[in-house]
Parts: C-alpha cells; sequence; structure tokens
C-alpha cells in the first residue's frame, strides 16, 4: 500500500497546484529517498483525487515509516517527517516570494488568497487538527464574542517529553519559534518541523518585515508579521507607524500586537512581531461610546469604544497624524496614575502602563485602536489587578492577548469534558464527575435554570454561560470599568490629553 499512498500524496498535491505534472517524477524520487525505498511499481491512479485529504494521506505514510523504523513512534519525529515529504513539493522562498508579488500587483487580496492556500494545502496550517476546535458565538451588550476551544495542538506522550527534556538544554537554533530562521528548518524534539514553512518579505518602515500565517489558525488568515532580528516587543510610535503601513499595503486586513510587558502581553515576549488577518472581531464592529477631539491634532476624531475593556479609538485619512496622535496618547499612558482606581504608571522603576494597538483601513480611513492596560499585581489579586480574576480562572486564568482583547476567547482544551461533565449536572447526575472548581459556577446554574434544562438546551446554556465568563474576563482586564467611577476616571485621562 506505501506506493499508491506516494501516488495518491503526488495526485492530491498535482491538484492541489503545489507542483506541476513535470515535477511529478522528482517529487517522488524525492520522498522514495525520505521512506528508505529504491523502486517504484506501476501504480493504479484514482480518478477522484481531493487535495484537503493530504494531512490523511501523510499520516498513512508517516505510520508505514514508524511500522518500518525509518522514525521513531514520537510526535516529533512523525512531525519532521512530514514536513519533509510536503517539502519535497514547497517551491523555494525566492520562488514563493515572487509569485506572492506578481499576485500583488494584481490586487493585495489576489496575493494573500494565494499565500493562504499554499500554506494550508502545504500542510503548515493544520487544517485537519484545527477542524477538532469548539467553536461557537455568544451574544453580548457588547455585540457577539468569540469562542474557542482550543482542540488542535496534540497533547505530547509521556515519551516525546521526556526526549524533549533531554534534548532542550544543548539547543539554541533558531533562537525563537518566530525567528526568520525556522524558513525551512526541519525541526528536532522540541522545536516544531518548519522544513515545509515559507515567509513573504514586506518592507515596513524602510526595515524587511515578514508575513506568515499561524500554524493553528484561530480565525481567518490569522497572520503573524515578524522581525527579521531577534527583538523584544516595544511598543512606541514604530510601531504604530509599521501597523498603519501594513494596513495601507494590505487594506483587507487588520494588524496589532500584544502588549510589550508581562502580564498583559502575549506568550512571546522575545520577539518583536505582530498578528492580523482577515476577520472582523466583535471590537472592531463595537460603536463609539462617546467621543472627543484632541486639541494638538484636529485631523483626528478620538472616541471611547463601547467595549467591555478601556479602547481608544483615532479616526484619520492621514497615517503620519495618526501615529503622532497614538504617540502622543501612549507617552501620556505611561506615565498615568490614578489612585482612586488602582492603577499606578510605576513602582520604583518599574513601569506598569502600555498599549495593545490595532491598526485597519475602513474606506478612506485609517483607523488606530489603543486598549490602555496595566500589570500591576496586588495581594487581593496576585496574577494582575487588571487580569482575569480567580473567580473565572475555571475557565480563563491565561494572559489576555492580542486575540482575546479583541474579542475571541481562547480556552484551554480541557474544556471539553469539563463543560460536558457540568451538563450532565444540570441534567440530574451526581456533581462527582465535575472539576471542584466548576462546583460553585455549576451550582449556580442549576439554581438558575432549575427544571428549565433538558438534554435539547443544556449544551448551549453552558456554552452561553462559559461566554459570559469570558465577557468577565473581558471586565477585569479593563482598566476603567464601565461604572460611574470607571467613566469619570476615564474621562479625567482623556482630558489629560
Amino acid at each position: 500500500m506505501i506506493y499508491h499512498y506516494i501516488q495518491q500524496l503526488i495526485d492530491q498535491a498535482l491538484v492541489a497546484g503545489l507542483i506541476e505534472k513535470t515535477d511529478e517524477i522528482y517529487a517522488r524520487n524525492q520522498l522514495l529517498s525520505l521512506l528508505h525505498l529504491s523502486e517504484f511499481p506501476e501504480t493504479e491512479r484514482k480518478s477522484a483525487v481531493n487535495p484537503e485529504l493530504i494531512p490523511d494521506t501523510l499520516e498513512q505514510i508517516v505510520d508505514y515509516a514508524c511500522k518500518q523504523g525509518i522514525v521513531e513512534d514520537i510526535f516529533d519525529e512523525k512531525e519532521i517527517l512530514a514536513s519533509k515529504m510536503m517539502n519535497c513539493f514547497m517551491a523555494r522562498p525566492s520562488t514563493v516570494n515572487q509569485k506572492f508579488m506578481e499576485k500583488y500587483q494584481q490586487n493585495p487580496e489576489a496575493a494573500t488568497e494565494y499565500f493562504y492556500q499554499l500554506s494550508k494545502n502545504s500542510n503548515y496550517i493544520q487544517m485537519k487538527r484545527i477542524r477538532n476546535n469548539i467553536e461557537y458565538k455568544v451574544p453580548t451588550d457588547y455585540g457577539e464574542l468569540d469562542i474557542t476551544i482550543n482542540l488542535s495542538k496534540p497533547e505530547k506522550d509521556p515519551k516525546s517529553i521526556a526526549r524533549e527534556r533531554e534534548v532542550k538544554a544543548n539547543a539554541s537554533y533558531p533562537n525563537c519559534l518566530l525567528c526568520i530562521e525556522n524558513e525551512g528548518f526541519e525541526g528536532r524534539i522540541g522545536h516544531p518541523a518548519r522544513a515545509n514553512h515559507r515567509m513573504i518579505r514586506v518592507e515596513l518602515s524602510e526595515q524587511t518585515w515578514y508575513l506568515q500565517y499561524s500554524p493553528y489558525v484561530y480565525y481567518n488568515e490569522h497572520c503573524i508579521v515578524l522581525s527579521e532580528k531577534h527583538t523584544d516587543m516595544k511598543i512606541s510610535a514604530d510601531s504604530f507607524q509599521r501597523l498603519l503601513e501594513f494596513v495601507e499595503k494590505f487594506p483587507h486586513y487588520f494588524l496589532g500586537s500584544n502588549a510589550d510587558l508581562p502580564i498583559v502581553g502575549g506568550s512571546i515576549l522575545s520577539h518583536d512581531h505582530y498578528q492580523g488577518g482577515n476577520y472582523q472581531f466583535a471590537m472592531a464592529k463595537a460603536d463609539d461610546d462617546w467621543t472627543f477631539s484632541l486639541s494638538d491634532y484636529p485631523e483626528v476624531s478620538g472616541s471611547v469604544v463601547k467595549w467591555p475593556m478601556s479602547v481608544i479609538r483615532l479616526r484619520a485619512k492621514d497615517t503620519g497624524i495618526l501615529v503622532k496622535a497614538g504617540s502622543h496618547i501612549l507617552d501620556k499612558w505611561k506615565n498615568y496614575s490614578d489612585e482612586s482606581l488602582e492603577i499606578l504608571a510605576r513602582t520604583d522603576e518599574t513601569f506598569h502602563n502600555t498599549i495593545t494597538p490595532i491598526a485597519r483601513k475602513r474606506g478612506e480611513f485609517f483607523e488606530l485602536d489603543l486598549v490602555l492596560r496595566n500589570n500591576r499585581t496586588s495581594d487581593e489579586h496576585p496574577l494582575g489587578i487588571f487580569h482575569p480574576h480567580a473567580d473565572v480562572h475555571h475557565i480563563k486564568k491565561e494572559n489576555i492577548g492580542l486575540i482575546e482583547v479583541m474579542g475571541l476567547a481562547v480556552l484551554p482544551g480541557r474544556l471539553k469534558d469539563e463543560l460536558a461533565a457540568v451538563e450532565d449536572y444540570l441534567l440530574g447526575q451526581e456533581k462527582g464527575t465535575v472539576a471542584a472548581y466548576h462546583l460553585p459556577w455549576a451550582d449556580a446554574l442549576k439554581a438558575q435554570y432549575g427544571d428549565n434544562v433538558d438534554e435539547n438546551n443544556v449544551r448551549a446554556i453552558v456554552r452561553k454561560e462559559a461566554g459570559k465568563k469570558f465577557l468577565r474576563v473581558l471586565e477585569d482586564a479593563g482598566v476603567f470599568k464601565r461604572n460611574e467611577a470607571g467613566r469619570a476616571g476615564f474621562e479625567r485621562f482623556i482630558t489629560s490629553l
């Protein structure tokens, strides 16, 4: 059967446009070499070929390789082989970039559509695994929040984890998961396989930045734009300039940055990068709560967004003036304190205030959203005053980064089974299967819904209530709360501008 699977993979690559007919023998020989095979008997070809089944064919071939002892049956080694096999069908980075620019001359959407399809067809974007995620929307006063229970990343077995510990201490190339040296990198135990990985070179502020897609996309065309150099995340006027320049080049995308401080920042603060894509989050759709003007920047219209976190939206036709206005707000916020609301700019030499910025183009106007963040901790809230509080940790405890800020909850995979146990409890089963940290919530739901729960609505109820918990997460992360004191505090800050 191995020859059948090899031919099937080649046919799928042909239909997907990864290779041309003239590349077939070359690609076949590359695959034979990886699988330690020295012949290829005549093999029947199927008339109907579905390129979306490439991941399934890869699994069949990798399974063969494990049985033959070509690779060990552990996660990372199997991933490395699968990535190498797909690299047999991939053009070199120079060719991919050239084709991208040819498409860009038609229009930016054609270019990104080409690269997105390439990244999916090459199995760099793990679409089969992504389909395992549980995704739904929850209506709120702020629009529909997106909820994702993340099931796409497979759990590693103990053998893989033990091997990773052995290897990790001696490995330093690439420096991190975002470094440009990942392009075409074979991978190793503890570092993802990237042989089939390609990046697009994009000039931003007279520097080369690199566009790629997330291997586990959380929304349509979820992209990453990363610095050529391995430098720390830093929010500055240069950040605003690059974000706006990018959306000027790709007006169908938004682009934003995680904040640059621990607790309120993203998972990788050691490499400057942005995230964007072709998707409109609830925050982007949110209305203005109230508007203001900046005396030094009359061309800019400002507003506070109706959103559970504290968001300033700036609009202008000229990106240069937006950068200046945004920088003015950033500089003011970095040094702003309001002790009545527990907002302190610094403790000794440690700064606490920063911004999560997001840029987009809407018609003739550019928009720059500035989400005010503060990373202070206290005895009552040791993980962060403006961080999910303890009573919502059973649903979401991790940092609130760019994606969550905009209204998409990336919730841990454990919730799949844990929420199912809460459903069973609401239907009358014993509470023994409910995780202890969910019990107070589950009891509250039981009291709230009583006999109005049945098998037809229980899942919708539990998912909706989990979504409400995420709304609470966002409210906890807001520096100016949406109450009378918070509104007055926000007005004081706007006046200071």
